[in-house]
Formats: C-alpha cells, structure tokens, sequence
C-alpha cells in the first residue's frame, strides 16, 4: 500500500532541543558543554537519557524539578526559534502533495501548547501527555493508528532515534524514515549492538539528513503514493 499518512516526532526532528537542555544545565549548575559531553556518553552506551541527571544530582526527580522550575518562573517552553529551519516547509509541501501530516512524540501537555501556538502545517498535534502513552510502547503507535485514520502500511513514521522512534515504529507495522541529526542521529547507528537488536529487519525504511531531503525522496518511486 503508498504511504498516504506521514507522522513525525518533534524533539531533534522537527524541534532543535539545544536550547532546553542548556536550560537544564543552567538548572543544574555545571557548564552546558560538560552537560552535552554526559549526555553523548549516556546516548552511547544505550542508556535512558534522565540517567544524566542522575550523574550530577543524585536522586534528582524530573517531575518535581520542572515544577520547581515554573515555580521559578523558568519552566520549559518552545517558540519559532527552537523549530529546525527545514521543518515548517517540510510539512507544508507534504500537505499541499495530499499528503495526512500528523505530529505526535514525548512531550508534556505543557509543550503541546507551545508547539499550538506555532500553527504547524499539520492535521493532528499531540503529545504523550495527552494520549497517556509514551514512545516506545505499542500503545503510543495503537493510538496514532486509531487517529491517523489509515491502515498501519499506509503510515509513516518520522523519527531521529533508532531505539525510540524508528524501532517501536517498525514493530507497530509502520514505515519508517529516520532523520540523521540531533545527538541520537550522530551517536547511534543501526550497527550498534543494542540498536540492531531492537531494530526489525527493513527498519528503517528510509534514511535522510535533512527534511528538505525526505520532501524530495517522497517523490521518487520508492513505494510512496
């Protein structure tokens, strides 16, 4: 079946998260560039990404860290800046192609606000939050099925993390275009021994660096509509 239905993951997909997590340093009181460097040595050895706290705050407790954080007057949130400069024309050259273009990935409701209030070009924005199923359980991929409104083979899913996106997505029977950037596109390849255990055999379906590229690789006879 031609994909008719592409969903894309925000965090280092659509959105470039360098600025929050330099908040998060600043949080934490150690210089942004020894938080990136920890950072890269979780992401390498397969590691979830809220073990980084963990190194410079033991027992550190996100919930109750970004509450803290809006009690400051600091919380986290997103404007046209934070957007990649590819996203916006990726996602409008897909609807004006026909294309069902949806957003959805782990974010807070909080966030979902923010990225409301940047009028994507897109059908459905949602987040995790508000669908109370998070990446990568089969449940977070049931429930983007059961809105996007298509048959599994006809949707793609837009993601950078091999373990989180690329992987459950291909799983959920999706197909699956993984997107080179952020610190899981560069730190993560489907070499990697915990990476290729989790990946199906196929996944994923596309590989590209930039969205302007996916644009220009959705036209071509690769088995999309």
């Amino acid at each position: 079946m031609p994909v008719r239905a592409v969903w894309f993951d925000v965090g280092e997909t659509l959105i470039d998260e360098s600025r929050e997590y330099g908040t998060w340093a600043d949080w934490l009181g150690v210089p942004r560039h020894t938080f990136s460097a920890m950072f890269g040595a979780v992401i390498a050895r397969g590691g979830d990404y809220r073990e980084v706290f963990q190194h410079f705050r033991p027992g550190f407790d996100l919930e109750a860290e970004r509450q803290a954080r809006l009690d400051a007057g600091i919380g986290e949130y997103l404007n046209g800046h934070d957007l990649y400069p590819d996203a916006r024309p990726c996602l409008q050259a897909l609807r004006d192609a026909g294309y069902f273009v949806g957003v959805a990935g782990n974010q807070t409701s909080r966030a979902g606000r923010f990225l409301r209030e940047l009028n994507l070009p897109c059908d459905v924005l949602a987040t995790s939050d508000e669908w109370g199923a998070v990446k990568p359980d089969a449940g977070f991929f049931d429930k983007l099925v059961a809105v996007s409104g298509h048959e599994r083979d006809e949707i793609a899913y837009v993601g950078d993390r091999l373990d989180n996106d690329i992987a459950p997505a291909a799983r959920a029977g999706l197909f699956t275009i993984w997107v080179r950037r952020g610190p899981w596109g560069y730190v993560l390849h489907p070499d990697e021994p915990f990476v290729a255990a989790q990946l199906p055999e196929g996944a994923p379906s596309l590989t590209v660096d930039t969205l302007t590229e996916l644009v220009s690789e959705l036209g071509r006879p690769c088995g999309i509509a």
